[in-house]
């Protein structure tokens, strides 16, 4: 039995809120410099060296990288043979978001109740989802997700006559509801299967999922490309002003589900889609 003190949980994750607002994953900014090259629209291609712009300013002046540095979204792996050990893990959790959102100057966009409407001024509580591994090990994704993306989510409750066709309409439908809400280029993560709650929980995983990491099922990876080529054909192009880079890329995880249903979901992440990780 491994012993782990939430301390450095705590520490982790403050350190994780810091670094995923200001540098994106490797995979998502080489993503960003192919759509610049490859983008045939001027003014789209203006806009895409505008925010590789961007990205250089904010990690030379150790900036945000966008003004909305989200809701902290915090995935743990945890290995079934750790014990946690100096206090509650939750707390910890939440600790380090707090510590992570002060010391980075990052900023708190968290109210406590959803009607009321009271911020909350530390960006906590996280949204927590947490799985049972095998091993010793803990490993601690957190991503930051803005709402201007988020807010442009949505999920469809198929029924198992739905066609490969249908599913890549109703993911195209979103997208094209959407529009130029959350700041294409998009990353999209979708999900299918489980239920209601888990095909959300699926899209947002994906958009956890490297760019350059195709699913590993053929079918599935397939059923991306196809995807993302619909998608782009809409185009709305970045920012909305139309294009051939709607999307940059998408990410599908699938899960088993009832003989009645084929939950689709998709979260939608702007050209900002943000996450960090790190194995302790």
């Amino acid at each position: 039995m491994k012993e782990i003190d939430v301390s450095i949980i705590k520490e982790s994750i403050a350190a994780l809120c810091i670094k995923a607002n200001k540098r994106l994953t490797p995979d998502l900014v080489d993503a960003i410099k192919r759509a610049t090259e490859t983008e045939t629209s001027p003014l789209a291609k203006s806009i895409m060296s505008d925010i590789e712009l961007n990205l250089e300013a904010a990690d030379e002046l150790s900036l945000p990288i966008c003004q909305d540095t989200g809701m902290a979204v915090i995935f743990l792996e945890i290995g079934q043979d750790i014990h946690f050990v100096g206090g509650s893990l939750e707390d910890a959790v939440n600790e380090g978001v707090r510590k992570g959102y002060t010391d980075g100057l990052l900023r708190k966009s968290v109210v406590a109740d959803p009607i009321r409407r009271v911020n909350t001024n530390d960006n906590t509580p996280a949204i927590i989802h947490t799985r049972i591994v095998d091993g010793d090990s803990v490993k601690i994704t957190v991503a930051p997700k803005g709402f201007g993306s988020e807010n442009m989510s949505g999920i469809r409750m198929l029924t198992p006559a739905a066609t490969r066709e249908d599913i890549i309409n109703a993911v195209v439908d979103i997208v094209k509801t959407a529009g130029s809400n959350p700041c294409p280029p998009m990353v999209i993560g979708v999900g299918i299967g489980g239920d209601f709650e888990y095909a959300a929980i699926l899209a947002k995983r994906a958009l956890c999922r490297s760019g350059d990491e195709r699913n590993s099922d053929p079918y599935y990876a397939e059923l991306e490309a196809d995807m993302l080529l619909s998608v782009n054909a809409l185009g709305i192009g970045p920012q909305g002003f139309g294009g051939n880079t709607t999307a940059l890329y998408v990410n599908i995880e699938s899960f088993a589900t009832h003989i009645a249903g084929l939950p689709v979901a998709v979260n939608i992440g702007c050209h900002v889609t943000r996450h960090a990780t790190v194995i302790l």
